[in-house]
């Protein structure tokens, strides 16, 4: 019950994927079969989704400026696997569209092609950006 308490708990404030959902109920030394049962409990109840959650993170951090790479890597980073961080990437608007959305911000191509290359944009879509920068 503890598990589960604490687990509704943590959700309740935001979406979490299993992964770090379980590692919080680790922490509290919560003991692993209680932690299995809470996880299957919420992952029934449609609670946690790590497919929702994936899709949910993936969309706030394109909406704030990051490329696919950086989003990738925050998926993983979350303990989302590499087929449901690839999925959520596929559905969103295409990196080169975001990209040149954000170059055109950016004040010129080189400023722009530094900006897409930290937030984790890929080489095509920096080469787009900045062309797009360049020539209006």
């Amino acid at each position: 019950y503890e598990a589960l308490a604490a687990s509704a708990g943590a959700l309740r404030h935001r979406d979490l994927s299993t992964r770090r959902l379980e590692q919080r109920l680790e922490r509290r030394a919560v003991p692993p079969a209680e932690r299995a049962r809470a996880v299957e409990t919420l992952t029934r109840a449609g609670l946690l989704d790590d497919g929702r959650f994936a899709r949910r993170r993936a969309r706030a951090l394109a909406a704030r400026g990051y490329g696919d790479a950086a989003i990738r890597c925050d998926l993983e980073r979350q303990g989302v696997d590499a087929e449901l961080a690839a999925e959520a990437l596929a559905k969103l608007e295409p990196e080169r569209d975001r990209a040149v959305r954000l170059a055109a911000t950016a004040g010129g191509a080189a400023r722009a092609a530094r900006l897409l290359a930290r937030r984790g944009f890929g080489e095509d879509a920096i080469e787009a950006a900045a062309s797009v920068a360049e020539n209006g």
